[in-house]
């Protein structure tokens, strides 16, 4: 027992070794991985802006709190200061609103859509456009506003 003789051929001692002496790497770098997942960081926050829809309006201040957020993009019709009625970035006649909607709501699952509407814009234009966007399918609808509007009850500005 014990005292066993272990035999080993000269080529055993060079196992796992390359040629000038240096080891195989075992570890992982991990840093190219974090320096390319900052750089799409730095890419995505730049870039989300820019993914709104880009009408420009001025809308008007309230104080009412966001909506909650949807698994579907919203559908999104704006009204311009100068009158003209967009779906999305896409400029629709007056005339051929109804139509459109129509064949949107057909396309999607939820009837929620956001209008938004340029502070210089009557009224009766905005409830004109809600009355289309009624007619066209879409019942559930939200209005959309900037915030920092007074609140109404002396607290706000």
């Amino acid at each position: 027992m014990g005292g066993g003789v272990s035999q080993s051929s000269g080529n055993g001692a060079r196992r796992g070794r390359r040629r000038g002496g240096a080891r195989a790497m075992s570890e992982i770098n991990v840093t190219p991985f974090v320096d390319v997942m900052m750089v799409l960081l730095i890419i995505f926050m730049v870039a989300a802006p820019l993914l709104t829809v880009g009408v420009p309006v001025e809308l008007p201040k309230t104080a009412a709190q966001a909506l909650p957020g949807e698994q579907e993009e919203p559908l999104t019709v704006t009204i311009t200061s100068e009158g003209t009625v967009q779906i999305m970035t896409t400029e629709t006649p007056r005339a051929e609103l109804v139509p459109k909607l129509r064949a949107v709501a057909a396309e999607r699952e939820g009837d929620r859509v956001f209008l938004r509407a340029d502070g210089a814009v009557a009224y009766a234009q905005v409830m004109e456009i809600m009355g289309a966007l009624n007619a066209g399918g879409f019942t559930n609808i939200g209005l959309v506003t900037d915030i920092g509007g007074p609140t109404l009850d002396g607290t706000g500005n």
